[in-house]
């Protein structure tokens, strides 16, 4: 039996057992295992790893364990510290679109509220989570751990928090999304795109309140759901507030 110690930095320590967290701890292993192998069978799925050091010396997730070998696995967080060589983790994706499992349904709502790109369906499989994930490049939000270690996804990001408030703000701020959001820019109902559209065009489908008392609308390019600045508006905008509020600031620690 050999054995190697391990040890797991910043927030990958969430997926630990207490009596292992931030702490360098030994791991034994039989025969011919890769690192990747050893990571996912401690918990900690392989998209939320940026670097991994074996012996001071960076690797990716082919390499093979040795014995007394000594391991520092890093999340993105530990970037700028760790300065490794190689980095396990995909280059950043060009625009940051979602696809959420079946958990995260106000979360999903949320994203598109404030502009993002995001798939979600109450019926989504999770090996079609994994396909449409890596054929698409889209991040795939989840609160599954077995999901996110399924071979094919590269982009991933397990959502830590269960309180939908708190998801919005966690997934920005691991994303650094603040900057990009484009408010009432997507349909919440099925992430089709929102174009303005004169209000002849769309009167006979209009309440009759509605139609007397709002000039400005807009309509989603997918499924048609029309869109104006109603009652709900105001509740929506201040959540938008809420959660712009919550972009660090360069002098926060």
């Amino acid at each position: 039996m050999a054995t190697a110690e391990l040890n797991f930095l910043a927030e990958l320590n969430y997926f630990l057992p207490s009596n292992k967290r931030h702490v360098s701890f030994p791991h034994e292993f039989k025969g011919r295992t890769s690192i990747k192998d050893i990571i996912e069978s401690l918990g900690v799925p392989h998209p939320e790893v940026d670097a991994i050091l074996v012996n001071g010396e960076s690797v990716d997730f082919s390499y093979i364990v040795q014995d007394r070998d000594r391991v520092t696995v890093c999340p993105i967080s530990v970037l700028d510290e760790i300065n490794p060589t190689i980095r396990v983790s995909p280059p950043e994706p060009q625009e940051y679109r979602f696809v959420l499992d079946i958990h995260l349904g106000k979360l999903a709502n949320a994203l598109r509220l404030l502009g993002f790109d995001t798939l979600y369906r109450n019926d989504y499989a999770d090996p079609e989570l994994a396909r449409v994930s890596a054929d698409e490049q889209r991040i795939l939000l989840t609160r599954d751990t077995r999901l996110l270690m399924r071979s094919q996804v590269i982009y991933g990001y397990y959502v830590r928090s269960k309180n939908p408030d708190e998801q919005i703000i966690e997934v920005l701020r691991r994303f650094n999304l603040f900057d990009a959001i484009l408010p009432f820019h997507r349909c919440i109902r099925c992430n089709g795109v929102l174009l303005p559209v004169e209000k002849d065009a769309i009167a006979d489908q209009l309440p009759e309140g509605t139609r007397q008392s709002i000039d400005e609308f807009h309509r989603c390019q997918a499924c048609e759901q029309i869109y104006w600045q109603g009652s709900h508006f105001e509740r929506m905008q201040q959540f938008i507030e809420q959660v712009m509020a919550a972009q660090p600031q360069p002098d926060d620690s």
